[in-house]
C-alpha cells in the first residue's frame, strides 16, 4: 500500500528530520525499531501526524521525517517516558543521531500531464 505525505508550506506544523548514521548490517534493524515505535508509542502522542523512513542506497544512513502539530507537542513526545525508551533503543543501533526540526517553506509537484486526473 503506498502512503503519500501531504506536504503544505501553508500549514504550519513542526517538521522533524532526523538522520541517522548506521553500520548497513544494521540499517533495517534500525528501521524496523523505528516502524515498531511508531505504531505501538508514537502515533498515539497527541499531536502527531506522521511519520516517513528512508534508508540510503549504501545503507549507511536512515532518515526519518515526521510532522507534529506543533514543536510544543514534539517536545511533549520528547518527555514522554515511553517514547524516551525508543529513542534510547535506536540511539543504541545507531552511531550517530541528528534530530532538527523545520519548517517547510516551499513545496513543489510536477507538471499535470494532459489526461491526468480525469475519470
Amino acid at each position: 500500500m503506498a502512503v503519500t505525505a501531504q506536504i503544505d508550506s501553508a500549514r504550519p506544523v513542526a517538521t522533524l528530520i532526523n538522520v541517522f548514521t548506521v553500520t548497513p548490517d544494521r540499517q533495517d534493524e534500525l528501521i524496523e525499531l523505528l516502524a515498531r515505535a511508531t505504531e505501538e508509542t508514537m502515533k498515539h502522542q497527541s499531536g502527531f501526524l506522521h511519520a516517513n523512513f528512508h534508508a540510503s542506497h549504501d545503507g549507511e544512513r536512515v532518515i526519518n521525517y515526521a510532522q507534529w502539530e506543533s514543536e510544543e507537542h514534539y517536545r511533549a513526545m520528547l518527555a514522554n517516558p515511553e517514547a524516551r525508551v525508543h529513542m534510547e533503543q535506536a540511539a543504541k543501533i545507531a552511531t550517530d543521531v541528528q534530530p532538527r526540526l523545520f519548517q517547510v517553506r516551499s513545496t513543489h509537484r510536477r507538471a499535470q500531464r494532459p489526461g491526468e486526473g480525469r475519470s
